[in-house]
């Protein structure tokens, strides 16, 4: 399930990646139907792109977004089977999103997710996108979420979930996003959290730079960050740029899973290797580079600042101090013509700076694609099981506490049971002091 903005980013990303044959990458993340086949019958490999088709499922209870999608160029990337709306929206309310259009369209989703499961040959991995801070997202999203594990227990859960800002214009945010952390924490495998001021900062850094804020910097137009499509030209709206950059970290995710490489990483792996403990899996994300060079011919020194530019809160789509907190484990995806060599390198070269518990000190897992983002000679990210994502979490419990005293908006959740409530605030309260 993927919010439908996002989804466009992706799938726009994800075509730019792959040539016009059909093969083993493309089919991760698209069908290839024959529309002379009644049935819709999908193409083997190796033939000529007929009409491909996402292997996603589009949820959101308002029509605005994903109209505008299905308006747009990729129209006919989406089965028009898989989607799923409403009219009214969630109201920004988390007990609406989840109770009651969790339960009034509950077979309709599962069926869809079925229906989605069935056309792979091999299913691997859900990855489930949502916000936090509104209705649809943080109640339907977490929703679908317990759906998933109830439906396909064996299969991996990894979501990415993107959390509101301190000035978000949602007033109900900070309980929309609490709420939902109970959920998350129980039914997913891992959890990347994405903040929005995060993704602000980086949007406008890499603007100023391209205006010319830093001499000897030019941005390559055709950087599969800086792109036409969620690119930062003109009057372009900011979400899609933000939208853009967490499209490029789940490209990079799986890139191990559509490409060739001496180190490839199965998405499996990644639950296995940096959650020592079930409910600790939320892994903050860092991406590097996040602009392309005019010269994308590479030296030593500047391989070597990708390195440490991962490990930099600068980097970090979530506002956060990686180096003044505890490394439970950490993942190295790297992209590009880079060797094993560089990674150890590195490793070894940062070690002595990065805190990591000490019944783990080895506790790095490493990936190696051979293929580079478009645009890009090589690129990193940066998965970290940190303690320092517990400063969002006790921010949002301040957020929530101020409005919960006052009984703002609260009667908006009177749907929810009192004992409930505050069984969820206890539960952020004990994350937020592990």
């Amino acid at each position: 399930m993927l919010t439908a903005s996002l989804r466009g980013q992706l799938v726009h990303g994800s075509l730019r990646e792959h040539t016009g044959v059909y093969d083993d990458a493309l089919s991760s993340f698209f069908r290839n139907v024959d529309s002379r086949k009644s049935d819709g019958g999908a193409c083997g490999f190796g033939g000529r792109i007929q009409h491909l088709k996402a292997r996603a499922v589009l949820v959101d209870m308002e029509e605005g977004v994903v109209n505008e999608i299905l308006q747009g160029p990729l129209s006919e990337v989406f089965d028009s089977t898989q989607l799923l709306t409403d009219v009214s929206g969630s109201g920004n309310n988390w007990a609406v999103g989840h109770m009651s259009y969790g339960s009034v369209y509950r077979e309709q989703i599962v069926d869809k997710l079925r229906k989605a499961a069935e056309h792979c040959d091999c299913l691997q991995c859900f990855f489930l996108i949502h916000s936090m801070g509104g209705g649809t997202g943080s109640g339907l999203g977490t929703r679908v979420l317990s759906l998933l594990e109830e439906e396909f227990p064996e299969v991996c859960r990894i979501v990415t979930s993107v959390y509101p800002s301190p000035e978000d214009d949602v007033i109900t945010s900070p309980y929309n996003s609490v709420l939902a952390m109970k959920e998350l924490s129980e039914h997913a495998d891992c959890v990347i959290p994405v903040e929005n001021q995060s993704l602000v900062d980086i949007v406008n850094k890499i603007k100023h730079m391209s205006d010319g804020g830093k001499p000897g910097l030019t941005i390559r137009k055709d950087s599969s960050i800086i792109s036409g499509q969620g690119g930062l030209r003109g009057a372009e709206k900011p979400f899609d740029a933000m939208n853009n950059i967490v499209a490029n970290l789940l490209l990079n995710i799986t890139s191990s899973a559509r490409f060739e490489g001496s180190l490839n990483m199965d998405l499996n792996e990644i639950a296995m290797n940096l959650v020592p403990f079930p409910r600790l899996h939320y892994l903050v994300p860092s991406l590097t580079p996040l602009y392309t060079l005019a010269d994308v011919s590479v030296p030593t020194r500047r391989l070597d600042q990708m390195f440490s530019d991962a490990f930099s809160k600068d980097h970090q789509l979530l506002r956060a101090n990686p180096k003044h907190s505890l490394y439970l484990a950490c993942a190295l995806m790297v992209r590009g013509n880079v060797q094993v060599s560089d990674l150890r390198r590195n490793i070894e070269r940062l070690r002595p700076s990065l805190p990591f518990v000490s019944w783990n000190q080895e506790g790095w897992k490493t990936g190696l694609c051979s293929v580079p983002p478009v645009g890009h000679s090589h690129s990193l990210l940066a998965l970290a099981n940190n303690t320092c994502v517990k400063s969002t979490f006790l921010d949002l419990k301040e957020r929530f506490t101020k409005l919960y005293r006052k009984k703002v908006h609260f009667k908006s959740f009177d749907i929810l049971d009192h004992v409930q409530l505050q069984g969820r605030i206890l539960f952020l309260v004990t994350y937020g002091q592990t």
